[in-house]
């Protein structure tokens, strides 16, 4: 993990259900670490990701046993001077359930991160709050197209924000 001082690149995925395929492997080899909110489906998954770069994680309503058994269902991490709290079913700015809010509330947060909608979202809560949602990467679901999300964490800001488009849902082109 890099200090407060040092800038660090991370790929934001959700919502695999047990796709991984080249695009995403050669976005992963891009960054210092991957962050995955959940749904990840098989955990083949984790192990490709894992052979690349640091990956951390949290399990989704999908996961089973085997999953839910390595991979914890929430995780707080500090990166360059911000705190995270993720997790698969967060809600999204304006409209963070009650749990979750205690949750944030309980712990320095700077960013929320979850997955489960399959809709890429990004946006800023009233109490300044930047909650993250990088879609959908796998093929399962209703959304049309896959993506993902990448940044950088530096001095205590987001740099770099960025969707990552992999293509149409069911194309393996």
């Amino acid at each position: 993990m890099k200090d407060k001082g040092t800038s660090i690149s991370i790929l934001l995925l959700s919502d695999t259900h047990g796709f991984m395929d080249k695009n995403i492997l050669s976005h992963a080899q891009e960054v210092d670490e991957v962050w995955h909110a959940g749904d990840i489906g098989d955990i083949t998954v984790v192990n490709k990701l894992k052979s690349i770069k640091p990956i951390f994680m949290v399990h989704g309503n999908i996961d089973g046993d085997k999953v839910r058994r390595e991979i914890p269902g929430e995780q707080y991490l500090k990166r360059g001077g911000l705190n995270f709290f993720m997790i698969h079913i967060g809600g999204y700015a304006r409209r963070i359930p009650t749990k979750i809010r205690e949750k944030i509330n309980s712990r320095p947060t700077d960013v929320l991160i979850c997955g489960h909608s399959h809709i890429l979202r990004a946006g800023y809560d009233s109490n300044n709050l930047l909650c993250l949602n990088p879609g959908a990467a796998g093929h399962h679901g209703f959304h049309q197209s896959r993506t993902m999300m990448r940044f950088e964490v530096s001095n205590g800001k987001i740099k770099n924000l960025s969707a990552i488009e992999l293509g149409k849902r069911g194309s393996f082109i």
